[in-house]
């Protein structure tokens, strides 16, 4: 890696820190901990287990959903996928800019066989259905709850991207892009009959000669593989499991909610849970520390929680429902082969190029 990589990264890692650090000294800077403190003790733990456990499914339908779009890469089971899942989270839990999201394409390009290039493609597809579904409840929200006008623009733009990913998705799955058969004349790779023939052994000659055309090859291969990920037959029951992801992870927040005594309704719970998965959708530190409170804090007031017990609570969530996570990412983590020092010569190694 370049030093300027490496400054770029440890630009991106210091920004994202400071911006945690400032998000808690706006949390906590005017509150007296003793307050905060005297209102999580009241936790009423026989919610916990139920909440733990949403959370959990929440994840395992994730699971489903990924085994469903990897269909053409081969038979990747449920369980399988999610535990490659929860060891990328956990490593996102310890290391920043969302290094997680290659430790497990690594891990199903192991288990499958296929090149790590073959499985990028499908988280992105993963991304577009998240924010199909975090659209769609935003705007059930509305018409529920006055919504800030900040808020309601910054869902609107996500929409707009999510919008945009569709139609490009569209156009990827059922139109051959231009620029594939360019790059496939310029490489000579039509095949007997007519055939054009795509993927990486049909641009190597092209990205052999310059960066130039090895970004055309790689670009190339991306498209292909969208394009038999979004005609799979897996495509749109995926994208229906998507839904269940997001309902878990609702359950699972307003259930801790219930625990921690906050009378307020599932729908609230998930209204707030949409506004901090707003606020964290962009790579900061690492767990989305700092970040996962401040909008946690901010999602509650909307419906009249005070600045200390919300404090309290953005901190009673974020413990009880990443425990968990750190303790079966680990072990998923630890079976599947890997540690975290071989995660970062090899898959770390892949994102250096």
């Amino acid at each position: 890696m370049t030093e300027s990589r490496v400054g770029h990264r440890r630009l991106h890692s210091a920004i994202g820190w400071v911006f945690a650090v400032a998000c808690l000294a706006w949390i906590f800077h005017d509150l007296s901990p003793t307050e905060v403190w005297r209102s999580m003790r009241g936790l009423r733990w026989v919610w916990v287990l139920p909440a733990v456990a949403a959370d959990v499914l929440s994840y395992f339908c994730q699971g489903v959903r990924w085994s469903l779009i990897l269909r053409p890469l081969g038979a990747v089971r449920p369980l399988r996928a999610t535990q490659a899942i929860y060891a990328g989270l956990f490593t996102n839990e310890l290391l920043p800019m969302r290094v997680g999201e290659v430790v497990r394409s690594y891990l199903v390009s192991r288990w499958t066989g296929a090149a790590i290039g073959r499985v990028v493609p499908s988280i992105a597809v993963e991304r577009l259905f998240d924010g199909f579904w975090l659209t769609v409840a935003f705007g059930l929200a509305a018409m529920a709850v006055e919504l800030p006008r900040q808020l309601m623009r910054a869902a609107d733009i996500m929409g707009v991207l999510v919008l945009a990913g569709a139609v490009m998705l569209a156009i990827v799955a059922w139109r051959r892009p231009a620029a594939v058969v360019k790059a496939n004349e310029m490489a000579g790779g039509s095949g007997p009959a007519g055939r054009v023939v795509s993927g990486p052994q049909a641009v190597a000659p092209t990205a052999s000669r310059s960066i130039l055309g090895r970004l055309r090859g790689l670009l190339s291969h991306f498209i292909d593989e969208l394009r038999r990920t979004a005609r799979s037959p897996g495509f749109f029951p995926a994208a229906l499991v998507s839904s269940g992801v997001l309902i878990f992870q609702a359950l699972a927040f307003w259930l801790v909610m219930v625990a921690y005594g906050l009378p307020l309704s599932v729908w609230a719970g998930a209204i707030a849970l949409l506004i901090v998965h707003l606020g964290t959708a962009l790579p900061n530190a690492p767990g989305n520390v700092g970040s996962y409170q401040f909008f946690c804090v901010v999602g509650l007031a909307i419906f009249g929680v005070g600045k200390t017990e919300a404090a309290g609570f953005s901190l009673v969530v974020f413990v009880l429902l990443t425990v968990p996570l750190w303790v079966i990412g680990f072990v998923a983590l630890r079976t599947s082969g890997l540690s975290l020092g071989r995660v970062r010569r090899e898959a770390g190694g892949w994102l250096k190029r």
